[in-house]
C-alpha cells in the first residue's frame, strides 16, 4: 500500500515540475496567443505584485515579472529596476534573460544593476537612488524575467496597479494582492474595471488575463481614463518616522501642513524688512502678491533639490533666501513665506504638472501630484503662480497646471479646488500681414503675429532663442512658404496684459505660381491649419480637445499693375459643436485684396462615434485653408 507520506511527496514533486513548466512555457515566444501580438510592441506574460502589510511603518513589497519585448519599441517595457532611500531595505534584486526558444542567455544579480541618483527636478516626491539594469538586446524576440523583493519602513506610499501598462502593451497574466497584518486601514478604488478582464479574488487580490494591446489614436483622452487602474493607500501611515493619517483630503492636508509645511517658513530679518519696503505703497493684495512675485524670480533660480522626509518636506525659506535657489516645494514656499510678511494669505498647492491634462482625483485621498504651486485667494477665486519658472507672468499658468482639480493645503486642512480655465476666445493667435506681390511671383511682407492665453506660452519663449533659431523656428511655421528669407524680427513681450507681439519683414521667390500669362496666388498665406489626424477603420478610443483656440488672420495683399484679377474664392462659413470656420477674400480696390479667415476649435469630450464628422470638419478647412485665386496679366 502506498503510504500517505510519499503520496504528499509526490504531489508536491507534480506541483512543483508543473508550477516550472508553466514559468518555462512563458519564456518561450511561440507560446505568446496571437490575439496578444496584435499592436503589440511588447507582451507582459505575467507579472505578481504583493504587498505585505506588517504593521503601519513597515510593509514588504515583492514582484515577480516575465515580460517578452517583440521590437526595439518595446524595450520601453522592460521595467528592470527599483527605487530606494534610507528607509528601503532591497532584499533582493535579479534579472534573467532569455532568447525567443526561452533559453537563457544572461543572468543579472543586484551588484550587475547600476546604481544613480534618482532625484528628478519639481517633483513632490521621489526617491533617493534607483537601481537599475542597462541591457542591449542582440536580437528579438527576447524576454526578461525580473524579480524584486523590498522593505519599506516608509508606508505612504503604496504602488497601485495598472494591468495596462501603455500603448502597444499586451498582458497575458497580471496579478496585483494586498495582504494586511496591520491594524491600519487598507483603502483602494478601483476604475475602469468592468471593460476588461479582470477577476476580483478578494476584497485587496485581483487578476487580469488576456488584455490586448491598445493602439495609440489621434485626440484620445488621457490614457487613465479608460484603462484599468488601482489606487492603494494606508489610513495609517509612516513618513521617516512621522506618523500620518489619511482617511480624507482634509485631514490629509492638516497632515501636510502641520508636519512638512510648519516650521520651514521663517525669513531672515533683512528679507523681511526688503519685501515689506517694496511694498509698502501697494494698495491691494493683488499689487502685493505681483511685487512679491517679481522680486522672487528676479532673486532666485530653480534648481533640482531634495531634502526633508521623502523629499516631500520643502527647504527652510532662510535656506532659500540665504542661496537664492530651490526646487518647486522650497520656491513655492519662500514665496508663500514672503506673502504672509506683507499679510497676504497664500496656500502651499499640489498638483499633476503636465501639458495633459490631470486631475487630483478628488474622490480618493492619497498620495498624487508631481508638482507644487501656490494659490492666491482672489476676488474672483485664486490667483495660481509657477514659483519655479524667472520668466512666466504673473498668475499665468497656462499649458502646465491650467483646468485641473489640485490640493490647496490650508492650516485648517486640505481642499480640492479647480485652476484656471483658458476659453477658446482667450487663446488667440492673430497674424496680420501687409503683402506685395510681384508679377514674377515673389511676395515681400510685413508680418505680425499678437498671442495670447495658451498661445502665449507657445511664442515668448522665442525672444531668448539664437537668432539662427529663431528664424529655423519661422521656417518651420511657413514651411507652405517655399524659398522664404527671414530679414528682420522684433518682439514685445507684455506681461502686464501677457501679450507676446512678434513682427517679422520677410520675403519669399516665386511663391505663387505662374501659369502661362495667369498667376495662382493662395492668399492664406502665413497660417494654415495642415494638419488632419488620420481616419481609423474602426475607432476604439473617445476623443477629446482638451483646449480650446481661436485663428485669426487678416492679410492685405498689394497687387502690382500688371496684375488683375480674374477669380476669387467665395466665402466660406462653417459652424458645429467641433469649431467655427470663416474664409473670405475680397477686392478693396484695382490693386488691393483683403483676406480674412478665423478658425475656433471648442474644448469638449466627444464619442468615438463623432470622430469620422470632427475629421471632415478639419478635412474641409485644409481644403479651403489651400485654396488659390487666378490673376491675369493686364
Amino acid at each position: 500500500m502506498i503510504s500517505r507520506q510519499f503520496l504528499l511527496i509526490f504531489f508536491f514533486i507534480i506541483s512543483v515540475f508543473s508550477i516550472q513548466s508553466q514559468d518555462e512555457n512563458l519564456l518561450k515566444y511561440k507560446t505568446i496567443p496571437f490575439a496578444l501580438k496584435e499592436n503589440a510592441n511588447a507582451v507582459i506574460r505575467s507579472e505578481i505584485i504583493h504587498f505585505e502589510i506588517k504593521d503601519y511603518d513597515q510593509m514588504v513589497y515583492t514582484n515577480k515579472r516575465i515580460v517578452t519585448i517583440l521590437n526595439k519599441e518595446g524595450d520601453s517595457k522592460q521595467r528592470t529596476y527599483q527605487y530606494y532611500d534610507k528607509n528601503t531595505n532591497i532584499k533582493r534584486l535579479e534579472a534573467r534573460i532569455y532568447n525567443a526558444q526561452g533559453e537563457e542567455i544572461k543572468k543579472f544579480k543586484e551588484k550587475d544593476f547600476l546604481d544613480v541618483s534618482a532625484v528628478s527636478g519639481g517633483t513632490l516626491y521621489s526617491d533617493n537612488r534607483v537601481k537599475y539594469l542597462k541591457y542591449t538586446p542582440i536580437s528579438y524576440p527576447y524576454t526578461i524575467q525580473f524579480e524584486a523583493e523590498v522593505v519599506y519602513k516608509s508606508t505612504a506610499f503604496l504602488y497601485g496597479w495598472r494591468p495596462v501598462e501603455g500603448f502597444y502593451a499586451s498582458t497575458e497574466k497580471a496579478e496585483y494582492k494586498i495582504t494586511n497584518l496591520s491594524d491600519a486601514k487598507v483603502r483602494i478604488q478601483t476604475l475602469n474595471f468592468e471593460n476588461y478582464n479582470i477577476t476580483k479574488k478578494s476584497e485587496y487580490h485581483f487578476i487580469a488575463e488576456n488584455l490586448k494591446a491598445i493602439k495609440s489614436e489621434s485626440y484620445s483622452p488621457s490614457f487613465k481614463t479608460y484603462v484599468p487602474y488601482l489606487k492603494a493607500t494606508l489610513s495609517d501611515f509612516n513618513m521617516e518616522g512621522i506618523r500620518g493619517v489619511n482617511n480624507n483630503w482634509q485631514d490629509f492636508g492638516k497632515w501636510m501642513y502641520d508636519e512638512l509645511i510648519s516650521g520651514t517658513e521663517e525669513l531672515p530679518q533683512t528679507a523681511k524688512d526688503e519685501i515689506r519696503a517694496k511694498t509698502a505703497t501697494a494698495t491691494s493684495d493683488r499689487e502685493k502678491a505681483k511685487i512679491v512675485y517679481a522680486y522672487m524670480q528676479n532673486k532666485t533660480r530653480y534648481i533640482s533639490v531634495q531634502v526633508g522626509i521623502g523629499g516631500w518636506k520643502p527647504m527652510l525659506a532662510s535656506e532659500v533666501d540665504r542661496l537664492g535657489y530651490g526646487d518647486c516645494k522650497a520656491l513655492t514656499n519662500y514665496t508663500k513665506s514672503l506673502l504672509t510678511e506683507v499679510g497676504v494669505v497664500s496656500y502651499y498647492t499640489v498638483v499633476h504638472g503636465d501639458y495633459d491634462i490631470i486631475d487630483i482625483d478628488k474622490g480618493f485621498s492619497s498620495l498624487q501630484g508631481n508638482h507644487v504651486i501656490l494659490s492666491v485667494p482672489d476676488e474672483e477665486g485664486y490667483l495660481w503662480l509657477e514659483c519655479t519658472s524667472q520668466t512666466s507672468p504673473f498668475a499665468y499658468n497656462a499649458n502646465f497646471t491650467d483646468d485641473r482639480d489640485v490640493l490647496v493645503v490650508t492650516p485648517e486642512g486640505g481642499k480640492i479646488v479647480h485652476t484656471k480655465v483658458y476659453t477658446a476666445d482667450e487663446n488667440t493667435t492673430e497674424n496680420k500681414a501687409k503683402i506685395q506681390l510681384e508679377a514674377t511671383g515673389d511676395i515681400t511682407a510685413q508680418v505680425e503675429i499678437i498671442s495670447k492665453g495658451t498661445r502665449y506660452s507657445h511664442h515668448y519663449y522665442l525672444e531668448n532663442e539664437l537668432e539662427k533659431d529663431q528664424k529655423l523656428h519661422y521656417k518651420e511655421s511657413f514651411n507652405t512658404v517655399n524659398n522664404l528669407e527671414i530679414h528682420s524680427v522684433t518682439f514685445n513681450n507684455n506681461k502686464e496684459d501677457i501679450v507676446f507681439t512678434e513682427k517679422l519683414d520677410v520675403k519669399a521667390k516665386k511663391y505663387a505660381s505662374k501659369l502661362g500669362e495667369r498667376i495662382l496666388l493662395k492668399p492664406n498665406v502665413f497660417i494654415m491649419e495642415e494638419y488632419v489626424p488620420p481616419r481609423y477603420k474602426n475607432r476604439k478610443l473617445p476623443f477629446q480637445i482638451s483646449r480650446g483656440k481661436v485663428n485669426i488672420s487678416t492679410f492685405e495683399i498689394e497687387l502690382p499693375n500688371t496684375l488683375q484679377v480674374e477669380a476669387l474664392q467665395d466665402s466660406v462659413t462653417i459652424s458645429n459643436k467641433f469649431g467655427d470656420y470663416h474664409f473670405s477674400i475680397i477686392q478693396k480696390d484695382e490693386n488691393t485684396l483683403l483676406f480674412n479667415r478665423k478658425f475656433k476649435l471648442k474644448k469638449g469630450d466627444y464619442t468615438k462615434e463623432e470622430y469620422k464628422a470632427f475629421r471632415d470638419f478639419l478635412l474641409l478647412v485644409a481644403k479651403h485653408d489651400k485654396s488659390k485665386i487666378v490673376l491675369k496679366s493686364s
